[in-house]
C-alpha cells in the first residue's frame, strides 16, 4: 500500500479545529505538466487538421482571399454573384463592420472553393496509374501522357510543403475491379496448380459462381466502395486479424533484426537508452506530423493512415473478437527484466529525456536485486494464448485492482522494452547463432515479450536489439520505416563515447523506474498462467527457423540480367520449392496498396503458367540455355505484371475475400468462394522494403542495413520465406517452417534456395558466352 499512500496527490479532512488540506507539490506538478503537454499536443493536431484540411493551397492563402474579396466590394466591384450584396440583407446592419464581415465570408468561400478544386485535381492525378507499367529501365522513354502527368503532379508538390498526413485527402479509394475480371486472373494463377480435370472442374464452378450469386454479392461491394474509404481494410483487419482465435505469438506477430554487420555498443543500458530516445523522437514527429510522407519515384505519396498506432497501442483480447486500442498520449514505457515489470517515466519538464539520464533509469533496473512475484514472471504467456482463453483470464483476474491498474500501465505505455539475459550473437563461421538470434526476436521464451502490444523491443546483454511486432495494426513497412530510423540514427549522431556509454550530461537525478504490483498468488490464477505456458512451449519449440546470409551475390548481378530483383528472387524461390516438394504450390507474395486511402497489402501470386514453363525446363536436360532464358525472361515480366496489377487494385485475392464475407453476411453458400478460401499457402513470401527514409546513404554506410526480419510459417506444412536485398552482393533469407511436418526443413530449403540462385547465375553466364558479350563476375559497382 505504501506505493498508493505515496501516489495521492491532494487529499482534506475536516477536524473540530477547521479543514485540513494535505497536497503533494510535486505530483500536483506533474499532473501540471501532463495537462499542459495534453492541451499543446491538441493544437497542434488542430493547425494540423487545418494544414491538411486545405493542401495543396497555403493556410496562409486565406488573407489573401480575405483581402482580395473585401478589396473588391468596398471599390464598388461586384464580387462574383454578386454575394456580398445577397448576405447583407441578412445580416442585422449594412455598416462597414458587417459589409466587412459579409465580404469576409464570401472570401473564405471562394478559397474553400480553390481549395478544393486542387485537392480533387491532385486526387485525379493520383488516379492515374500509366506510369507504373511503363518500362523504366536504360533507354526507355515515358510516353507523352506520363510526361503531361509528371509535370502537372510536380507543379502541384512544389506549391505546398506535405506534413505526414497532408495527402491523405487527396489520395484516391481503392477501385473494385469486375467479377469477370478477378475470376479470369484468379483461372489464369491456378492453372499450373490443377490437373485437366480439376482444372475443367474449378472453371465451371467460377463460371456458375459469376452467372449467379456473384452480381448481387459484388453490388453490395459497389454499395461499400462507395460508401467507405476502402472497401477491403475494415473487414481485412477484423476478420483476418482480430476474428482470430490462434495465439499471436509465432502465427501473427512478425520480427525485425539490428543491422548485424555493425556494433555501436556492447553496453546493453546505453544501448537501450539510445534506442529508446531515438523512438521517442520518432513518435514526436509522428505526433507532429513532421515526418515526410513516402513518395515513390518521389511524385506519388504512399497512405500514412497506419503510422497513427504505431505507439502507444495494443490489441485488447475478447471472447468473440478482439480490438485494437490506441491512447492518445502516454508519459512512460514498461520495462520487462527477469520477470519483473517496471514504469519508467520518459518525460522531464515538458522534454523528453536524453540519453545519458535515461541510461540511468536503464542501469537501476539491471542493478535491482528484485524477484519476480507469484505468477509475475510468466504473466505474458497469457498474451501468447488462445485469444479467448486470454480474454475470459483477463475478466476475472484483471478486471479490478492491482492487477488492473498494472495491465492498464502496461497496455497504455508508448511501447514495452525486454532487457534479455543472453547476448544476441551473429558469426558467419556459426550460422545456428543467427537462428538463434531470430527465434529469440520471434517468440522469446514464450513469456519475455508483450504479445499484445503493438511493438516490443529486444535489448540483448551484447547491445544488439531488434523487434517483435504485433500484425493487426499495420504492416511490415511501416515498422520497417521506423525500423531504419532507429538503426540510422545512432550512426548518423555518433551518441556512443569511447566506452560505449551514451554521450552528454544528466541534467537531474532522473526518477528511479517504478515495480508493477500484481496478485496472481491463487492456485487458479497461477494454474491458467501455467497453461498458457506450456502451450507456449509446444508452439515455441515447434518452430524451425533459418536465416540464411547469401554473400555470393546480390542485386548487382540481377541487374546485369536486366531483371526485376524482386521478380529474380521469385523465381529462384519457386525454382527451390518445386526441387524440395517435387511439386508447384499456392504462392503468396504479399504487395501493398497504399497508393489508395486505407490500403494495405494485396496477394501477389507468383506461382504462374509462365514461372512453371521455366521451372520444367530447368529440371528437363533437353532443354537449351536460350530457351530457358526466354522462359525466364517471360517468367518474370509476367511476375512483375502480377505485382504492378495487385498495386494498382486489380488483384484476385483481397476482392474475392470481399466476396465471401458479404456471402457470410447473407447466408449464402458458393462452393466456388468457398474452395478458393480454404486453399493453403504453402509458399508464403515477403520482401523487406528498405530505404524508406533519406536520412541514411546506404553507399556510405553499406553496412547499416538491418538483416530483415522473418514470420511464422502460414500453413503447417508450408514455408514462410522473408527476403531483403541488402545490397550490391547480399540477400538475407529468413525461412520458417513447423519441426513436427515430416515434409519440410529449413535448412533443407535454405540450401535448395542456394542452389537455385547458383543455377540462375550460371544460366545467364552461359548465355553471355553463347553471346559472346562479357561475363559479370559478381556485382556492377
Amino acid at each position: 500500500m505504501a506505493e498508493a499512500h505515496s501516489a495521492v496527490a491532494f487529499s482534506f479532512s475536516i477536524t473540530h479545529e477547521g479543514w485540513d488540506i494535505n497536497y503533494d507539490h510535486e505530483v500536483l506538478n506533474l499532473v501540471w505538466e501532463s495537462g499542459v503537454r495534453s492541451w499543446k499536443k491538441r493544437f497542434a493536431r488542430f493547425m494540423n487538421k487545418v494544414h491538411n484540411g486545405v493542401y495543396p493551397a497555403h493556410v496562409h492563402t486565406m488573407w489573401l482571399a480575405l483581402c482580395v474579396a473585401m478589396g473588391i466590394h468596398f471599390s464598388g466591384y461586384r464580387t462574383p454573384f454578386d454575394l456580398v450584396n445577397i448576405i447583407l440583407p441578412y445580416l442585422p446592419g449594412q455598416t462597414m463592420g458587417w459589409q466587412m464581415f459579409a465580404s469576409g465570408l464570401v472570401g473564405i468561400f471562394f478559397w474553400l472553393c480553390i481549395c478544393y478544386t486542387m485537392r480533387y485535381t491532385l486526387k485525379l492525378l493520383f488516379m492515374y496509374k500509366g506510369w507504373m507499367y511503363e518500362a523504366r529501365g536504360p533507354g526507355s522513354k515515358p510516353s507523352l501522357k506520363t510526361k503531361l502527368w509528371v509535370v502537372l503532379v510536380k507543379i502541384f508538390l512544389k506549391w505546398n510543403k506535405p506534413s505526414l498526413y497532408s495527402f491523405q485527402g487527396s489520395l484516391p479509394r481503392l477501385p473494385l475491379p469486375s467479377v469477370h475480371d478477378t475470376l479470369d486472373r484468379y483461372l489464369q494463377s491456378a492453372r499450373p496448380l490443377l490437373d485437366d480435370a480439376n482444372y475443367e472442374r474449378i472453371v465451371k464452378l467460377a463460371q456458375e459462381f459469376e452467372n449467379g450469386i456473384a452480381k448481387k454479392l459484388q453490388w453490395y461491394l459497389v454499395l461499400k466502395s462507395w460508401w467507405s474509404t476502402n472497401y477491403v481494410s475494415d473487414w481485412w483487419e477484423e476478420y483476418v486479424y482480430l476474428r482470430g482465435r490462434g495465439a499471436l505469438m509465432v502465427n501473427s506477430n512478425f520480427y525485425g533484426i539490428d543491422a548485424i554487420f555493425m556494433h555501436p555498443t556492447t553496453v546493453q543500458a546505453a544501448r537501450a537508452a539510445s534506442v529508446t530516445h531515438i523512438l521517442l523522437n520518432f513518435r514526436r514527429t509522428v505526433e507532429r506530423q513532421e515526418l515526410e510522407p513516402i513518395m515513390v519515384q518521389g511524385l506519388v505519396p504512399l497512405c500514412s493512415w497506419q503510422y497513427e498506432r504505431i505507439f502507444n497501442t495494443v490489441r485488447v483480447p475478447g471472447r468473440e473478437t478482439d480490438k485494437i486500442v490506441h491512447y492518445p498520449d502516454s508519459n512512460h514505457i514498461v520495462v520487462l527484466y527477469k520477470g519483473c515489470y517496471y514504469k519508467m517515466i520518459i518525460y522531464h519538464k515538458g522534454r523528453i529525456l536524453k540519453p545519458c539520464e535515461l541510461q540511468i533509469q536503464f542501469e537501476n533496473i539491471l542493478a535491482s536485486k528484485a524477484t519476480p512475484l507469484a505468477g509475475e514472471e510468466r504473466v505474458a504467456a497469457l498474451t501468447a494464448w488462445n485469444r479467448t482463453k486470454w480474454a475470459e483470464t483477463r475478466e476475472t483476474v484483471f478486471s479490478k485492482g492491482v492487477n488492473k491498474t498494472s495491465l492498464y500501465l502496461i497496455e497504455s505505455a508508448a511501447f514495452v522494452l525486454s532487457l534479455d539475459e543472453e547476448p544476441y550473437e551473429f558469426d558467419l563461421e556459426h550460422p545456428e547463432k543467427l537462428d538463434h538470434y531470430g527465434k529469440v526476436l520471434l517468440h522469446g521464451n514464450g513469456h519475455n515479450r508483450w504479445f499484445d502490444k503493438s511493438f516490443t523491443v529486444c535489448i540483448g546483454t551484447n547491445g544488439r536489439v531488434g523487434f517483435n511486432a504485433e500484425h493487426t495494426w499495420s504492416d511490415a513497412p511501416v515498422m520497417g520505416h521506423m525500423w531504419e530510423t532507429v538503426i540510422g540514427d545512432q550512426f548518423i549522431y555518433d551518441v556512443y563515447d569511447e566506452n560505449g556509454n551514451t554521450k552528454g550530461t544528466p541534467e537531474f537525478e532522473p526518477p528511479v523506474p517504478t515495480r508493477l504490483s500484481w496478485d496472481l498468488n491463487n492456485e487458479k490464477t497461477l494454474g491458467l498462467i501455467q497453461e498458457a505456458y506450456d502451450e507456449a512451449q509446444i508452439l515455441l519449440n515447434d518452430v524451425d527457423l533459418r536465416i540464411l546470409v547469401h554473400n555470393q551475390y546480390g542485386k548487382g548481378f540481377m541487374k546485369t540480367c536486366k531483371l526485376s530483383p524482386d521478380a529474380y528472387i521469385q523465381m529462384a524461390l519457386q525454382l527451390a520449392y518445386y526441387r524440395d516438394a517435387g511439386k508447384f504450390s499456392l504462392t503468396y507474395e504479399a504487395s501493398m496498396t497504399r497508393l489508395f486511402r486505407e490500403g494495405r497489402t494485396e496477394t501477389v501470386r507468383p506461382c504462374t503458367i509462365e514461372s512453371a514453363a521455366w521451372v520444367k525446363s530447368m529440371e528437363d536436360p533437353n532443354s537449351t540455355t536460350e530457351e530457358r532464358v526466354a522462359l525466364l525472361k517471360k517468367a518474370s515480366l509476367r511476375h512483375q505484371r502480377g505485382y504492378q496489377d495487385a498495386m494498382c487494385g486489380k488483384g484476385i485475392d483481397r476482392h474475392l475475400f470481399c466476396l465471401y464475407v458479404v456471402s457470410k453476411y447473407l447466408e449464402v453458400d458458393s462452393p466456388f468462394l468457398k474452395e478458393v478460401l480454404s486453399e493453403p499457402w504453402r509458399l508464403s513470401t515477403s520482401q523487406t522494403p528498405h530505404g524508406q527514409t533519406n536520412k541514411m546513404d546506404l553507399k556510405k554506410y553499406p553496412n547499416c542495413i538491418s538483416a530483415g526480419g522473418g514470420f511464422g510459417p502460414v500453413a503447417d506444412d508450408g514455408y514462410g520465406v522473408s527476403y531483403i536485398v541488402a545490397g550490391e552482393d547480399l540477400l538475407f533469407f529468413h525461412i520458417s517452417s513447423k519441426k513436427s511436418c515430416e515434409k519440410t526443413s529449413s535448412e533443407g530449403f535454405a540450401q535448395q534456395i542456394c542452389k537455385s540462385l547458383a543455377d540462375i547465375r550460371l544460366l545467364f553466364e552461359d548465355y553471355k558466352r553463347l553471346q559472346n558479350k562479357p561475363i559479370a563476375n559478381g556485382s556492377s559497382k
